[in-house]
């Protein structure tokens, strides 16, 4: 049998040839696609493992580093890297905060009541956060970071030098304290604990690690309510998040113990070293 001149015998390989060609083209996109997938999703767990490792050891959940690495590395803007960082910093501060409290003595009656100030607050600020314009955002949040670095520089030198007493607050202060933190978690995601520990230790004359272990689990009510709202304002990306979040488990840990073990000069030049470096970073990115 012939089709215009071309017999079936002789069209017959070609054919299968072609269909066979059709098939390896598209099983090599599939392939090509799946190990980009996988090794997103590496790049997500492996990242997830430092930022889970340099949150607990700083007792900041690690959202501070996230956020501006979300945003060049995935291209997110502010909202989007602030929300899915969010997916990462919940669990990690709850982990965190238990590992902490195995090794300080933590009030946790104190810092229920605190929580319970923070979520409120937490959850009307992450609305008034989704209605800010971006740049103006990523802006305010490397001014607060760069503000908080530098009193924290200063407060740190002054106790140095000062021979006098220091005024320690009143634990009865400590839901304004909670409120305060619970704002900042909503309008920047990570700002509650970062206000926490510095608070706790100047204020409310709080070793470095039992501060970092409050700041923890003060974060927790405050990163839920916040990324309920940027999940129903589409601000989320679970696909980046999770594998965070999964890294970040498996390494907190990690960076409680090495916490513990390092001098607290150590630990809190490294608090402010972080914070002038995110800062900066964010107002380049602008």
């Amino acid at each position: 049998m012939t089709i215009q001149g071309l017999s079936i015998r002789d069209s017959a390989p070609r054919m299968v040839l072609f269909s066979l060609y059709f098939l390896a083209y598209e099983l090599s996109g599939y392939v090509m696609f799946s190990l980009m997938m996988f090794s997103d999703i590496l790049l997500c767990l492996l990242l997830g493992v430092g930022l889970g490792f340099c949150g607990g050891m700083l007792g900041i959940g690690g959202g501070i580093i996230a956020i501006p690495i979300l945003g060049v590395l995935f291209g997110m803007d502010q909202h989007m890297a602030q929300g899915t960082a969010l997916v990462m910093i919940t669990p990690n501060v709850l982990i965190g905060f238990l590992r902490y409290r195995q090794r300080n003595r933590i009030d946790t009656r104190v810092a229920l009541t605190m929580c319970l100030f923070a979520t409120g607050s937490a959850y009307l600020a992450a609305h008034i956060a989704s209605s800010i314009d971006v740049n103006s955002l990523q802006r305010a949040f490397a001014i607060f970071l760069l503000v908080l670095a530098a009193y924290y520089m200063w407060q740190w030198y002054n106790k140095k030098r000062s021979q006098t007493s220091e005024v320690v607050l009143s634990t009865h202060y400590l839901p304004l304290l909670g409120v305060a933190s619970g704002f900042m978690s909503g309008i920047f995601t990570v700002g509650g604990g970062l206000v926490v520990v510095p608070a706790l230790v100047t204020l409310f004359a709080f070793a470095q690690t039992q501060a970092q272990g409050m700041a923890l689990i003060l974060v927790v009510p405050g990163a839920l309510a916040a990324l309920l709202s940027y999940s129903q304002a589409g601000n989320v990306d679970w696909n980046i998040g999770l594998p965070l979040a999964l890294g970040g488990i498996v390494s907190v840990s990690w960076g409680v113990a090495v916490a513990h073990k390092l001098p607290v000069v150590y630990l809190r030049a490294a608090f402010c070293l972080v914070l002038v470096g995110v800062g900066i970073t964010m107002l380049l990115l602008r």
